[in-house]
């Protein structure tokens, strides 16, 4: 379904947005030599208006027919073997719930909950992707408008140690959207996670 490509930059450490943002820029710099351009950051540092737009700190999901942050919603939807679920977190600022979550969250995620329904931690990205296709769908329109793009990127995202990507999920919704999928995985979490073991059969890791 979609393709990720592997890039060796000079990287600029620090936490600053202008740190992350010459990484941005190094990155699609080294990926335009390998002809592959144009590319959206996809997080709150791009450059670009629909970038941050789409970053899952500031998408917002419908639940229970309130708008909520994505990044709150995903936080609050896991279940650990110890604690169990944190719900509240739902209510809370985005940054603030995926701060909080590191010390309230004991034990492993055994599943995911939303709305009341339980949902697997297999592939372990499908959830996360579900829940952000699931925010998007609505806007396809204005989504497929804005997306003149070869590729995304995320420069929140570390291989080593991050399992959830938000260039992924676009680039899945892109794809998906290009098919006249979108909205029905969207609406069918079993549809979309058959979808993607099928797209990741030889991806172990996933």
């Amino acid at each position: 379904m979609v393709e990720t490509v592997d890039i060796n930059v000079k990287w600029h450490g620090g936490f600053a947005v202008s740190q992350k943002q010459k990484n941005i820029a190094e990155i699609h710099r080294k990926a335009a030599e390998m002809g592959i351009s144009p590319i959206l950051e996809i997080s709150t540092k791009s450059e670009q208006e629909v970038g941050r737009r789409l970053s899952a700190f500031n998408l917002k999901i419908e639940v229970h027919g309130d708008m909520k942050p994505l990044e709150s919603v995903y936080q609050s939807s896991k279940v650990f073997s110890i604690s169990g679920q944190h719900e509240f977190l739902m209510d809370t600022d985005p940054f603030q719930a995926k701060r909080e979550i590191r010390n309230l969250g004991k034990g492993e995620i055994i599943a995911f909950n939303f709305m009341g329904k339980d949902f697997p931690t297999t592939p372990l990205n499908a959830f996360y992707d579900w829940l952000y296709i699931r925010a998007i769908a609505p806007h396809e329109t204005w989504v497929r408008q804005n997306m003149k793009y070869a590729a995304y990127s995320d420069v929140e995202f570390t291989p080593s140690k991050s399992i959830n990507c938000q260039a992924r999920a676009v680039a899945e919704f892109h794809a998906l959207s290009m098919r006249g999928e979108a909205v029905k995985c969207a609406e069918n979490f079993d549809s979309f996670r058959t979808l993607l073991q099928w797209s990741q059969k030889d991806d172990d890791h996933l």
